[in-house]
């Protein structure tokens, strides 16, 4: 268990092995700054891919020395094949995005010769950290890629978030499938999939966790709540993973958690061969600094 984001940058300096990060589109000030910052923490070295002069001209505006530096020549439009290329070859772990539409970059990570899916459902792992009256880190999923998912992406995003955290360390990780309620209204479609995802977990289709639903945020994040709800669940105020009905909740609760609450996150995108860093234009250093640890966490060695 995690309780803060300088624990994963600690985790990530004592993981055997570096890790190098491809950063497409690295004609960008904010997302070289957060890459400087991730290689003088000791958790990744970053290859940067783009208009090789004006990368430059962004290291020496930094302070830095361009030759101390790998940077891979890509005209505008390749950049993210470039990067997606590097990953394929073993030259660096995990990608991020920098001045390109995340399209642009996910287009790469699909396209058919770059062979970086796996097979499964790619989604959006993000990981809330200093939230009020509450001790750990969580993840809450899907928040950024998958609008509407069926039964089936549900549990393809519940096997994501699970995996994410395995490869972190954890051991059984709790999911909470959220809804409005606890009991299950056939006139709610979310409650009834959320009850199902539970039925899967328990006979064994979705693995390595504990799945209960459907369950309300208050029940799920407070114990004395669902005490006071006559909820008997032993994980509540306890739970690793809050699984959203859908997108609209997912971005509409990390924003409220973020603007309102002070609460500080980390955003992956997870499911194909290599963690993607996909940060909003209005992220800030610190947000794109611990999607950076979480990727490098999570990533697997070089080839």
């Amino acid at each position: 268990m995690f309780r803060t984001f300088d624990e994963i940058v600690a985790a990530c300096k004592k993981k055997p092995g570096g890790r190098v990060m491809a950063l497409a589109a690295a004609q960008d000030a904010s997302a070289i700054k957060a890459a400087f910052a991730a290689l003088d923490a000791g958790i990744a070295s970053p290859v940067f891919v783009g208009g090789a002069a004006r990368i430059r001209e962004i290291i020496r505006a930094g302070g830095r020395n361009p030759a101390d530096f790998n940077i891979v020549q890509a005209d505008e439009g390749t950049e993210a094949q470039a990067a997606a290329k590097l990953v394929r070859a073993g030259d660096a772990n995990f990608l991020m995005k920098g001045m390109l539409e995340t399209r642009d970059l996910l287009r790469a990570v699909v396209a058919r010769e770059n062979d970086l899916r796996t097979g499964a459902l790619m989604s959006h792992v993000v990981f809330f950290g200093n939230v009020p009256n509450c001790r750990k880190l969580f993840i809450q999923t899907d928040g950024g890629m998958v609008m509407y998912p069926t039964l089936a992406e549900k549990a393809g995003i519940v096997e994501n978030a699970v995996d994410t955290l395995l490869k972190m360390g954890y051991e059984n990780p709790k999911v909470a499938a959220l809804c409005a309620v606890e009991s299950v209204n056939p006139k709610m479609k979310e409650s009834v999939e959320a009850a199902e995802l539970q039925r899967m977990n328990r006979e064994g289709i979705i693995r390595n966790c504990t799945v209960v639903g459907p369950i309300s945020y208050d029940v799920a994040m407070d114990a004395d709540i669902a005490r006071r709800k006559g909820v008997d669940c032993p994980w509540c105020g306890d739970f690793d993973v809050l699984l959203v009905p859908d997108l609209n909740c997912g971005n509409i609760m990390g924003k409220c958690l973020t603007v309102t609450a002070g609460a500080k996150m980390a955003g992956v995108v997870v499911g194909a061969r290599a963690p993607i860093v996909l940060t909003s234009r209005v992220s800030s250093a610190e947000e794109r600094f611990n999607s950076i640890a979480v990727a490098a966490l999570t990533a697997g060695g070089i080839n």
